[in-house]
């Protein structure tokens, strides 16, 4: 595993387990399809291939991510109070677990 790699997934578990839990808001990808956040999704992908030679799996992963957000029907990412879905639904925001976050992947159109 390359320094690029191992700093890719510090970077993540810091994200999961400081940012992630404060930011009031879900996944999007996750909370449309159950199953992993897109951090995790990453994360998997990064320890199974590396994030140059994985890039295109998590360039569409943010893709889905995006297009669940639409599907959902979630404000813009940089609007200030998060969408709640139902009585007790998962709460979206933002994209790609990342909020107003910048990532370095373009997501969707």
């Amino acid at each position: 595993m390359s320094a690029l790699d191992r700093s890719t997934l510090n970077a993540i578990r810091f994200y999961q387990r400081f940012v992630s839990p404060r930011k009031g808001f879900r996944c999007a990808h996750a909370a449309l399809h159950g199953g992993e956040s897109c951090s995790a999704a990453v994360a998997r992908i990064v320890r199974d291939e590396g994030l140059l030679a994985g890039r295109g799996r998590i360039a569409r992963r943010f893709a889905e991510c995006r297009e669940a957000h639409i599907q959902l029907g979630s404000p813009s990412p940089f609007a200030l109070s998060p969408l709640t879905l139902g009585t007790g639904g998962p709460r979206v925001r933002g994209v790609c677990c990342c909020g107003p976050i910048p990532i370095p992947f373009r997501c969707g159109g």
